[in-house]
């Protein structure tokens, strides 16, 4: 939940984080009987809570779909991750891998901690599968195939211009997108959207990841993973694993900048397929991630800790943000606040400050044009509190009450458990 003083110093984290306290429990409650299904959701918790979270917007039968989707994927990325595994070995892995989730039996033992337990059971994950309609099955196993293709691919090559780079992410990130798409049109609850966008939205999350990761991932051990491409890192230092160090800080966030201004591009339409979803739960469910990758950028943007160690979203707000999104008034509003908060750290003098200001200043606005900001009452950054009216303050001094009931309720529940 955080420490007592993280939540004194932002005392509206208090009640979203109760929120999100009690909701964890909820999730962990609507665990299935059925082993494999019990299987499939244990592992949802252990490896991504937060997706855990938000998948549970879902009703029953899309959100076993996604559950198992998701699973599919990481078990995919977790041998495409494990560097101790051979090339000669890897690859058949990777481009055979949508015919394995058909297998009762298959395994394969790599990864570590949970993701090992994820591989070495992997059957559940397959029986699971088995068990959904065959409009899910069919498009899980097509986008598991062209993402296992892709991952194979650059396995064998690296990352060396911004074409590369894209498309890198397009095997990674963008087919969660359009995969996420295809299962929600197979539920019947949206239109198709256009790949295009579908693409927008997994590369906006994956290059976050990306940047945020810099550190784990060039230290990884045996050897280093590197995505960042060469295009971009080549103008500020030799070898990408410079950038970390003490010497090379004012090249390294030079080009932490830039990478963070790549990422940016996506930004416009991300909010468009958010804007054309008609499904409430659907909604949320694509909602909640974008914003929280806005608001990586933002932390991540002209800060050399990128470099020491985790740059991250606190998670005060990372609640603020799973329990305030509910339309698409609260995704423009907190897009234009991360962006405002981006914004006013860029340095003139940066090499990219230009380009960054120019794809700033398109998505607000846009946010402007859709005139949700004139209308809202919740802000996602404290720093807009001294601007809020007598309406606002109100409804966060109910927030607070609510909050201080709420802790005394979960006390006397949790006593009895």
């Amino acid at each position: 939940m955080g420490s007592l003083g993280a939540m004194l110093k932002h005392p509206v984290d208090i009640y979203p984080l109760m929120k999100l306290k009690m909701a964890a429990k909820h999730a962990e409650r609507q665990i299935p009987p059925e082993p494999h299904w019990a299987f499939c959701y244990s592992m949802l918790h252990r490896v991504s809570r937060s997706f855990a979270l938000v998948i549970q917007q879902l009703d029953t039968e899309l959100r076993n779909a996604v559950c198992i989707f998701y699973l599919v994927l990481r078990a995919l990325d977790t041998v495409e991750d494990d560097t101790s595994i051979p090339t000669d070995v890897k690859v058949p892995i990777l481009i055979a891998f949508h015919r394995h989730i058909y297998d009762h039996d298959w395994h394969f033992s790599c990864g570590t901690k949970d993701y090992k337990v994820l591989m070495d059971q992997f059957h559940n994950v397959s029986n699971a599968f088995l068990e959904l309609g065959k409009g899910y099955q069919e498009a899980i196993e097509d986008i598991t195939k062209r993402m296992g293709e892709g991952m194979a691919k650059f396995i064998l090559k690296e990352v060396e211009s911004i074409d590369d780079y894209d498309e890198y992410c397009y095997y990674v990130a963008g087919l969660v997108g359009l995969g996420l798409s295809k299962l929600f049109h197979a539920s019947g609850l949206e239109d198709l959207a256009p790949d295009s966008l579908s693409n927008s939205m997994g590369l906006f999350l994956q290059k976050t990841n990306i940047i945020r990761d810099y550190l784990e991932d060039i230290n990884e051990i045996p050897k280093s993973r590197m995505f960042w491409p060469r295009e971009i890192w080549s103008k500020y230092v030799n070898k990408l694993e410079d950038l970390k160090l003490e010497g090379n800080s004012v090249k390294a966030v030079q080009c932490l900048n830039d990478m963070v201004t790549n990422a940016l591009i996506h930004m416009d339409d991300c909010l468009k397929y958010l804007s054309e979803l008609r499904d409430p739960a659907i909604f949320r469910f694509c909602a909640i991630p974008q914003i929280m990758a806005i608001g990586t950028l933002a932390m991540c943007y002209n800060n050399v800790n990128v470099f020491r160690g985790v740059v991250k979203m606190r998670r005060g707000l990372t609640a603020q943000v799973i329990h305030q999104t509910k339309t698409m008034d609260d995704v423009y509003g907190a897009f234009f606040d991360f962006s405002c908060m981006l914004k006013s750290k860029v340095d003139n003098s940066d090499p990219n400050a230009m380009k960054t200001l120019s794809r700033l200043e398109a998505a607000q606005k846009s946010c402007r044009e859709s005139g949700a900001l004139n209308k809202r009452m919740v802000h996602f950054l404290s720093y807009r509190c001294a601007h809020m009216d007598d309406d606002w303050l109100h409804k966060w001094l109910l927030y607070s009450m609510e909050a201080a009931f709420l802790i005394f309720v979960y006390n006397i529940v949790m006593a009895k458990v």
